[in-house]
């Protein structure tokens, strides 16, 4: 008995500690300060941490119907009149082309036929022997008789066989003496495709004039077939 109240009586009492006092306290009591003390505690923390909570409810209101009427006005689309649209076409013009030039045809010459350039041999009528008589008359008045008119009646024979129109189509030689082109014999008249009498005039000044007589020209025309 006497040892039970001794222990009360410690708990009730305060005690000395290396020198210092030191106050015994309830533990029911603590426990009901922190409990008050977590309770203000908590208060204050909401109150720093959502200080608007109500007036933000009030604000998300009145923001949504804001938002909501502008939207559903922005949405609306009045359409207050047509707008005409006008197509135009450029003007144009249709300029005809010009004609083509006419063909340019080549006049051919005097005795020359329009489509190779050649004499045409159509024009005059042949008489070898009657050329022949014509070339003794000229040949006389140069001297050439005897031998030297054989040799001329030799190489044109061979030449021409004594035609006015005789016509190389390979290269156009045309007349008695084969000159080429036949138009060359237009020195000794206008009459060169048609008159035996000029061809053999153009015929002899030639042979004269490249190798001095009938003989002599019938002697390279024998080498090389050609005078």
């Amino acid at each position: 008995m006497a040892k039970h109240s001794l222990i009360e009586a410690r708990t009730q009492t305060s005690t000395r500690v290396r020198g210092g006092a030191r106050r015994t306290t309830n533990p029911g009591r603590l426990s009901l300060q922190v409990l008050g003390l977590a309770a203000v505690t908590g208060c204050l923390f909401v109150t720093v941490v959502a200080p608007n909570v109500g007036s933000t409810a009030t604000a998300s209101s009145s923001f949504a119907g804001e938002f909501s009427d502008s939207e559903a006005s922005a949405q609306t689309l009045a359409v207050t009149g047509a707008v005409a649209t006008g197509v135009f076409r450029d003007s144009y013009g249709v300029t005809e082309a010009p004609p083509p030039p006419p063909p340019v045809i080549e006049k051919a010459s005097a005795g020359s036929t329009a489509d190779t350039g050649c004499p045409d041999p159509n024009l005059a009528v042949a008489d070898p022997a009657g050329a022949q008589v014509i070339a003794a008359a000229l040949a006389a008045e140069r001297g050439w008789t005897g031998a030297q008119f054989d040799a001329l009646i030799a190489l044109w024979s061979r030449e021409s066989g004594w035609r006015v129109n005789a016509l190389n189509s390979s290269s156009c030689a045309y007349g008695i003496p084969q000159a080429l082109p036949g138009s060359k014999m237009a020195s000794a008249g206008a009459d060169w495709a048609t008159n035996p009498a000029t061809q053999i005039t153009w015929g002899l000044n030639y042979i004269q004039g490249k190798y001095g007589d009938p003989a002599t020209a019938l002697a390279h025309s024998d080498a090389n077939h050609w005078y």
